[in-house]
């Protein structure tokens, strides 16, 4: 069973920080490029980061560069999101994403449930 389990949305005044956590099982996540997207109401879903299976090589939207790091532990089969200097306009839900990078896997595409994610006063 393919699961992909999210944590550490919530909600956070402008200016703070949280870590999105998301553990992934049921498939070989170490040869898996790893994302994060974000969904607000009424919008598109965007990509927000992205890290490789293996090199660890990492690429971020252009509004949050500089603000969230995406990192991956193998070992553990967990992605993280660090993201600080929070604003208004990074409320979203926040999903997990993962995708196959290897012979065998390219066609597959999976996904967590979302974790909300909400910057205010």
């Amino acid at each position: 069973q393919v699961l992909l389990v999210e944590s550490g949305g919530g909600l956070v005044q402008p200016g703070g920080s949280l870590r999105l956590s998301c553990v992934a099982s049921g498939f070989p996540f170490s040869v898996y490029a790893m994302t994060w997207y974000r969904q607000a109401p009424g919008k598109e879903r965007e990509l927000v980061a992205a890290i490789t299976p293996t090199s660890g090589d990492t690429n971020y939207a252009d509004s949050v560069k500089g603000r969230f790091t995406i990192s991956r532990d193998n070992a553990k089969n967990t992605v993280y999101l660090q993201m600080n200097s929070l604003k208004s306009e990074d409320t979203a839900v926040y999903y997990c994403n993962a995708v196959g990078a290897t012979k065998g896997h390219y066609d597959n595409e999976y996904w967590g449930q979302g974790t909300q994610v909400t910057v205010s006063s």
